[in-house]
């Protein structure tokens, strides 16, 4: 009997390849009737992305080694990778007193390139280094064009990075100016601050605490001044970790005030058992897709307005060498963040002057920097307009912003939210660009199981199979 020609594979297109579309990629790969798989990635190698790519020293995970995973079944796999890797021995800073292990962030970028390479190495999965700038309809499928050829796929996988900040009205007048940083994360952005000057830092999350631990370790040691408008530093991690405490899903809030005061009595229950408040948002976060999903369309816009802030302070905690540093710095007196909003800003000479009013007060007061630093976070809001494939595709109307602005309208199957309000068939989105149906999406072990879902979204739907030959 004649062999039948093989069966084409399916080909998968991820775009954008940090840890969401590297964590796609591998548990695709590892599936027994894998797809063709596709990543485009401007940077040299996969895994990185904008957090994991970084190569300043000071820049650690935020949770404990023992937590981040590329496998969310394996939960010993970075460990035992670390502990082989010899990373520990070249930075003993990295083990805290109570013997959590908080690496480079650089160290967890280079576990998970190392994980692809076999598969970059077979063929399994390609790498194309560039930037996708249009992802248009071909038939059943689509079509990416790159730089280079046009490449045609089963499904699309967006899974971008998180795009730049916006800078903030208030400072559009010195966003041009010598000694502004609009963005933090641009090459050697924090290079040219001299050793005195005097910073402000615009917001204090985990972004705004790296730069503080950054410009430390670079020599400065003039003042810097944090100001958000609720003055909320990152908290940091506890001395001894605990289990989980609390359930919020027997019987989930449908509101966000009646989450609020369950989360206030599960942490006073805390509290009387002597457990500390920690173990409570880690359920928190265990259960926070299922409590967001318990949530109406405004319920979740209200917990997004009123609660988010504080949330994200809670959840998303620095690592304690860089707390270390914050609380030196305000010990020694040259480092404090204050709750306020700016009114506005222009150049004074040779130096930036910066109007602003203190929560709860009435006047307004100028205060004078040497260079003013920009970390607000992702402009989720405008990642459609500034991603060119995004943009291609909310032009032709196949994906939207979600209904928070937390990412892109996404469907319980991870596929995009087409005009109609169905699905796109072979469109998926992974990762924090699809929190606004998942909630919980920004932290690591939940972007890992959430590209475990992807993955067998993608199977179900494409069908994949490996080559069939018929033997003689």
């Amino acid at each position: 009997m004649n062999a039948l020609p093989p069966r084409p594979r399916s080909h998968v297109v991820i775009l954008g390849g940090g840890f969401t579309g590297a964590a796609l990629a591998w548990q695709l790969a590892r599936q027994p009737a894998r797809p063709s798989i596709t990543v485009v990635e401007p940077r040299p190698f996969l895994g990185g992305g904008l957090a994991y790519s970084s190569e300043e020293p000071s820049h650690r995970v935020n949770v404990p080694a023992a937590r981040m995973n590329l496998a969310p079944d394996e939960p010993e796999h970075f460990s035992r990778w670390l502990a082989a890797s010899g990373e520990i021995e070249r930075d003993p800073d990295a083990v805290w007193r109570n013997g959590d292990i908080f690496p480079r962030r650089r160290v967890f970028g280079r576990y998970v390139a190392e994980q692809l390479r076999p598969h970059l190495e077979s063929g399994a999965i390609r790498h194309i280094r560039g930037q996708a700038h249009e992802v248009r309809r071909n038939g059943d499928g689509w079509i990416v064009a790159t730089s280079g050829q046009p490449i045609a796929a089963d499904a699309v996988v967006l899974a971008m990075t998180h795009p730049s900040p916006d800078v903030p009205s208030a400072l559009t007048p010195i966003a041009e100016a010598h000694g502004f940083v609009a963005d933090v994360c641009a090459a050697d952005a924090l290079g040219p601050i001299a050793p005195e000057a005097s910073v402000l830092i615009v917001g204090s999350g985990l972004t705004s605490a790296d730069t503080v631990a950054e410009l430390d370790r670079r020599g400065h040691r003039g003042r810097i001044l944090a100001v958000s408008r609720h003055g909320l530093r990152s908290r940091g991690h506890p001395e001894v970790r605990g289990a989980p405490f609390g359930d919020f899903v027997s019987m989930p809030a449908a509101t966000a005030l009646r989450l609020l005061e369950r989360v206030r009595s599960t942490l006073a229950a805390a509290d009387a058992e002597g457990v500390n408040w920690q173990s409570v948002f880690d359920q928190l976060r265990l259960q926070g897709a299922v409590l967001w999903s318990a949530l109406s369309h405004n319920e979740r816009t209200r917990l997004v307005r009123r609660l988010r802030v504080f949330w994200d302070v809670h959840r998303f905690r620095i690592a304690p060498q860089v707390e270390a540093v914050l609380d030196r710095r305000r010990a020694e007196g040259t480092f404090d963040n204050i709750a306020a909003s700016l009114v506005d800003s222009r150049r004074a000479g040779n130096r930036l002057a910066v109007r602003l009013r203190r929560r709860g007060r009435k006047q307004i007061e100028t205060l004078h920097f040497d260079t003013v630093i920009n970390t607000t976070g992702p402009a989720h809001g405008k990642a459609l307009r500034t991603n060119p494939a995004l943009r291609s595709l909310a032009d032709a109307g196949l994906i939207r912003i979600d209904a928070h602005g937390l990412g892109i309208a996404t469907g319980l199957d991870s596929r995009a939210v087409g005009p109609d309000g169905g699905p796109v068939p072979g469109l998926f989105v992974a990762g924090p660009l699809a929190r606004g149906t998942f909630g919980e999406l920004m932290g690591l072990p939940e972007v890992a199981r959430h590209a475990q879902a992807v993955t067998s979204e993608i199977e179900s739907q494409l069908g994949a199979q490996p080559a069939v030959v018929v033997a003689r």
